[in-house]
């Protein structure tokens, strides 16, 4: 019989971990054995780590269940952005919205045209992923749930078009670091739509409805893959010729 899962206690691990830049092999930890459990464990991390609640990321679990965890630390920026660095960091570039109204829980589902209009605002994002667990969400999902889904920092940048979250597949993206090519490809989301995670989310009955609130932004998902980061310096990318943003990471003293 698995062991019984204290939230407080593993909520505390993660954070030690996390806040010393180490990381664990899935088998030490005593595991989330869903994910309500591992999304009980996030909030009691967030606390620690003074995490707030209005600005989010969402991802879809192997077995095709849509989870959200929180952006932290979060700056929101123009063109430059400053986030700290931690070995074996990978970089991510994503667009995020921001939610003109809310989005209820309710019995009839959403159409992909709702979440459209609920969007006030598209921007340019950039996520830094970083986990406390070794294999990351490989051996446990839950467990990589609770840990933020590996989140390590995220800088919303300027508003794009709206259109973008129709147009996005394809679109010309570079990105450099300290001025060597990192990624020269056409912008490819996982999902092929960069909505489809926060519309499965929007209509999961089990879903949080808290979350979804106007006002809140929430990131949706790799236009890039996870690229593993060389070490600390400038990262700049450019979208489709027309939307910039540069991150510069800084090494811990």
């Amino acid at each position: 019989m698995p062991n019984a899962i204290n939230t407080g206690d593993l909520a505390n691990t993660l954070y030690t971990l996390r806040t010393g830049g180490q990381s664990n092999p899935t088998a030490n930890f005593v595991l989330p054995s869903n994910l309500a459990e591992a999304m009980e464990v996030q909030h009691a991390l967030a606390r620690l780590e003074g995490a707030s609640d209005t600005a989010w990321k969402v991802a879809m679990s192997p077995d095709q269940h849509a989870v959200m965890a929180r952006l932290y630390p979060y700056v929101e920026t123009e063109l430059e952005a400053q986030l700290p660095y931690l070995p074996g960091m990978k970089f991510e570039l994503e667009l995020a919205l921001r939610l003109g109204r809310e989005l209820p829980a309710r019995t009839e589902p959403y159409s992909r045209t709702e979440i459209v209009e609920a969007v006030s605002h598209v921007h340019i994002g950039a996520e830094l992923l970083s986990s406390a667990v070794t294999d990351a969400g490989k051996v446990s999902f839950p467990l990589y749930v609770a840990d933020r889904i590996g989140n390590r920092g995220y800088a919303l940048g300027p508003v794009v078009a709206k259109v973008l979250l129709d147009t996005i597949e394809g679109t010309e993206t570079h990105i450099t670091h300290d001025g060597a090519p990192l990624f020269s490809q056409p912008a490819k989301h996982p999902a092929g739509d960069p909505l489809a995670w926060l519309l499965a989310y929007a209509n999961d009955p089990s879903s949080s409805n808290n979350i979804l609130r106007a006002g809140t932004v929430i990131t949706t998902g790799a236009l890039t893959g996870a690229m593993l980061l060389p070490g600390p310096g400038r990262v700049e990318v450019r979208l489709a010729q027309d939307y910039a943003i540069n991150v510069t990471l800084t090494a811990s003293s």
